[in-house]
């Protein structure tokens, strides 16, 4: 470790895809900076979420624990004040700076170890935040003002307004923190705290539906590469999403983004290529951003010091297996880009790493890189020796999982109450893939040779001792991690 503790700059998106960038073999989509990030950086392969929705994922995130211990398993619970964040658990030399989505609880003040707190949105401070802090506005809504807008009602989500807003770049979420945490880079080593080293934790709304922003023209929907899972129905899959296949194709869309304006033809190919095509120029509004970020980074004199991380909290369907959002243990929606760069280790290569990781790894890793203790209570490990080559994910298994009870009106009567069935998913080393359902049709995929997901193998008779030892791994997994939803019968 060197002398000088490392500054960490850890970069969220929501619901972005793993093929969102030229990294991860897009060819076509404009992520300059995106490019430039993962030129000199580690490239995970394959990273999966704990939960591909926001709550639990994000909280697995920033504690390194999976849901059933943070008591977050699905969206819209805040998180234990008990259970402590990286902000907390890193060491107390670090000043450390939250900025834009919390969505674990009160998003409006300093919490959980953070010294400085940016928020975006008041949409929960009614149901969530502290009666003295009631009438504390986010930030962000100045910023609109500042910019000629009138900020939502506190009673209307983000998602459910911008839609209809007409933003320009500078005045959506993204581009206030574009400019707020580009400001604290480079004022902080000029600041009171200035001898310190700092973690600064940029949490972007985008490219999370609704499917439409200030770059809606910028992709050609008839040029943009489509894979063959593209609305292609899920015969062979579980249930629930068949039936979400069916709903989308059939013409619905995110009830709460309709209440916004975000309305799309899913009926035809035209329309979801529309979709698809918005959706990845918001990946470009992000990266715009990340541009002005990172150029401030280099110009305060700081970039060789300082860890970067960037990842999603969650991947978008955008159309593949014909459904929309996240909510599925599909790869589009569970495996997530993640770029590492750590300026000692490769300051001017990227360093591919395959196999398989998963988010809850996130904590521990960055404690271990910036000389922190690792508290035992963690149910990640740090990837340090991965890092070194020391050691590989050849034999790694990675676990996911769904808890669906209590989440919100996903479009029809059938499709809520499917969604409520609980799901444990395993990719195993070799790159198998099985999810086990109590009260669904369960699945089996070969990665290798099926990356689509497009052949649910879980019937075949061949593969019933596969089977079987894929199911021992995630009932290990749930003895170590106290997990006590009930397997199907193998």
């Amino acid at each position: 470790m060197r002398d000088q503790k490392p500054n960490i700059l850890f970069i969220l998106t929501d619901q972005q895809r793993r093929d969102s960038m030229r990294a991860y073999g897009n060819k076509w989509i404009k992520t300059p900076n995106l490019d430039k990030l993962a030129d000199k950086s580690f490239v995970f392969e394959n990273t999966y979420v704990t939960q591909p929705v926001c709550t639990p994922a994000r909280a697995s995130i920033m504690t390194g624990l999976y849901p059933y211990a943070t008591g977050l398993q699905r969206n819209n619970i805040p998180l234990s004040r008990d259970i402590p964040t990286i902000g907390e658990m890193i060491d107390d030399e670090y000043y450390k700076a939250h900025m834009g989505k919390w969505h674990l609880g009160d998003d409006m003040i300093a919490q959980h170890g953070f010294d400085t707190w940016e928020a975006v949105e008041d949409f929960h401070r009614l149901r969530v935040t502290r009666k003295e802090y009631r009438y504390k506005e986010a930030p962000y809504n100045q910023w609109l003002r500042d910019h000629g807008v009138e900020p939502p009602s506190v009673k209307v989500s983000y998602e459910g307004w911008v839609g209809e807003a007409e933003l320009t770049e500078e005045q959506t979420q993204a581009g206030f923190l574009g400019h707020t945490a580009s400001k604290f880079i480079r004022e902080f080593p000029e600041s009171e705290y200035g001898d310190q080293p700092w973690m600064l934790y940029v949490n972007f709304f985008e490219p999370h539906p609704p499917y439409t922003g200030p770059l809606n023209d910028l992709y050609d929907p008839n040029e943009i590469e489509v894979g063959p899972g593209f609305r292609r129905r899920p015969d062979s899959g579980s249930l629930v999403n068949r039936l979400r296949s069916d709903y989308y194709m059939g013409g619905g869309t995110n009830p709460l983004g309709e209440a916004g304006g975000d309305v799309h033809d899913t009926t035809t190919e035209k329309g979801f290529r529309k979709l698809r095509a918005q959706y990845f120029a918001n990946v470009t509004l992000v990266d715009n951003q990340l541009g002005i970020i990172f150029d401030s980074l280099e110009a305060s004199g700081q970039a060789d010091n300082t860890i970067i991380v960037f990842t999603s909290e969650h991947g978008e369907m955008a159309g593949d297996h014909g459904m929309l959002e996240k909510r599925t243990l599909y790869e589009e929606a569970s495996n997530v880009p993640f770029l590492l760069h750590v300026p000692w280790m490769n300051n001017s290569i990227q360093t591919r790493i395959p196999g398989s990781v998963g988010q809850v790894d996130l904590v521990p890793t960055l404690l271990d890189l910036s000389g922190s203790d690792i508290p035992e209570h963690l149910e990640g490990k740090s990837l340090r020796e991965v890092l070194t080559g020391k050691t590989d994910l050849s034999d790694n298994d990675v676990f996911i999982q769904w808890n669906g009870m209590g989440d919100r009106n996903l479009g029809s009567p059938e499709i809520n109450r499917m969604v409520s069935v609980p799901w444990r998913g395993v990719v195993t080393g070799d790159r198998w893939k099985l999810n086990l359902s109590p009260g669904d049709r369960c699945e089996l995929y070969d990665l290798n040779s099926d990356p689509a997901e497009l052949n649910n193998l879980f019937e075949d008779i061949e593969n019933k001792d596969r089977i079987r030892d894929m199911a021992a791994r995630i009932r290990i997994w749930q003895d170590k991690t106290g997990d006590k939803m009930q397997l199907p019968t193998i």
